[in-house]
């Protein structure tokens, strides 16, 4: 069995992995780090979960270790920039005990804080600066940092950065860092301008790939339930809410998340949200309450299905069908994690059939939708044992790829978190010819 040390990890760090319960490499961990280790661009391809995290910390703590560059106030040494405040966050604490274990220190900057304290990191010297591209840029007009001493870059969920229109904060940053300097991309997708950055800032860079259809954890089981109108809508969601269990509701807006959660806890069932109008601390608190198991369920908008690593989630509930296939996958991704078991429910209106076909079809997946009401033995079974609903005859509601037969298989694992390591087919490294415009 391949080791951390095996790949080139040092000792220092591999103890810190241990200490997490960390001793197995993920696939891409496996493809990227002799890669990465030795310096080289590299491109690395996979779903939020394949262990991305790790596959770019550990290189970035090792070569910043090795190189003996001083450590200068306003002027860090690695720049991860990330499309989410919560992502960054989470990124922050992968790294962290890392880099602790090295003697470098870390700090996030991101929007809808002040930025105070994060001003006052960068003035003490920080070596890895976890960064959202909005702040960041604000904080360089500002002249409150340099981008001139970055040796390494990291693009973590590009794809997601270039849905939500940051490509060209992104470029701006990137041209001002080093050419020099080694540069690191991870996305799932090269799609929406992801492979321009590709041609453009990375220098004949190696590939990596994870498939996910290979990937060998428990399947999640997909369920398209029609309800008749709002009325049966509303009691099938509470009682798919009142189940056992830990399970993420997504909502379209942010004003029917709040009212969901708020109408969820009033009935007795503990419940946070999670959208764009919160603050930073109200999101990190509620994040925390579900991650404890003080709130059983979390109602989000889109702003969690990304880059939210919370192990455990029993079941994922499209309360209101996304309006493209993206973000049914990525949605669906907070659930079958780290091995585990998974189940991914869509609610749909009669008028709202061919939309849903229409997307779950685009999302690979073929699925016989079932007409239910609140009280049916059904809703009560994927309330309080999801996982045990087997494929029934003639679809029955449960997904499969199309094609193919049996459960769809949405197999993802935690790497940001100690725990198991598991699943996954490593695609082999080829190196990208290079392409820089003149």
């Amino acid at each position: 069995m391949t080791t951390f040390t095996d790949l080139g990890v040092p000792e220092v760090l591999a103890r810190a992995l241990a200490a997490q319960q960390i001793t197995t490499p993920f696939p891409i961990q496996t493809a990227t780090l002799p890669d990465t280790l030795r310096g080289k661009d590299v491109l690395g391809r996979g779903r939020t979960g394949s262990g991305k995290t790790l596959a770019f910390a550990l290189p970035v703590v090792t070569r910043l270790a090795a190189s003996g560059t001083p450590r200068r106030a306003r002027r860090p040494r690695a720049l991860v920039l990330c499309p989410t405040r919560e992502l960054a966050t989470q990124i922050e604490a992968t790294f962290a005990p890392l880099a602790a274990a090295a003697g470098l220190r870390t700090t996030t900057v991101f929007g809808g804080v002040a930025q105070s304290r994060q001003v006052t990191a960068l003035d003490r010297g920080v070596d890895v600066l976890v960064a959202c591209p909005g702040r960041l840029e604000d904080l360089l007009r500002q002249n409150l940092l340099t981008l001139d001493g970055i040796e390494i870059t990291v693009l973590d969920e590009a794809d997601h950065m270039a849905d939500l229109g940051f490509l060209p904060v992104v470029r701006r940053l990137l041209d001002r860092t080093p050419q020099r300097g080694q540069r690191l991309l991870f996305s799932a997708t090269l799609d929406n301008g992801v492979g321009t950055l590709v041609d453009r800032y990375l220098t004949s860079p190696v590939e990596h790939a994870v498939d996910p259809a290979a990937q060998t954890a428990v399947a999640s089981t997909h369920h398209v339930l029609e309800v008749a109108d709002v009325t049966v809508k509303r009691d099938v969601v509470h009682a798919l809410a009142a189940g056992r269990g830990r399970r993420v509701l997504f909502m379209r807006t942010k004003h029917h998340a709040k009212k969901l959660a708020k109408q969820l806890n009033q009935a007795g069932i503990p419940a946070v949200d999670l959208h764009g109008n919160l603050g930073q601390g109200a999101r990190e608190r509620n994040l925390a309450a579900f991650s404890s198991g003080e709130a059983r369920v979390l109602v989000a908008t889109d702003i969690a299905a990304r880059g939210i690593h919370v192990d455990e989630v029993e079941l994922v509930v499209h309360v209101d069908p996304p309006a493209e296939h993206k973000a049914y996958l990525h949605r669906s991704g907070r659930t079958a994690r780290a091995g585990a078991a998974g189940t991914v429910l869509t609610l749909q209106l009669p008028e709202q059939r061919a939309d849903v076909r229409s997307m779950t079809r685009a999302a690979g997946i073929s699925v016989t939708p079932v007409a239910v009401r609140a009280d049916d033995a059904l809703v009560r079974q994927l309330a309080d044992a999801p996982g045990t609903v087997a494929p029934a005859a003639g679809g029955g509601g449960v997904a499969a790829p199309a094609a193919t037969s049996g459960a769809v298989r949405t197999a993802t694992a935690d790497a940001t978190r100690g725990g198991r390591q598991g699943g996954g087919r490593q695609g082999g490294g080829r190196t990208v010819p290079r392409r820089r415009p003149p």
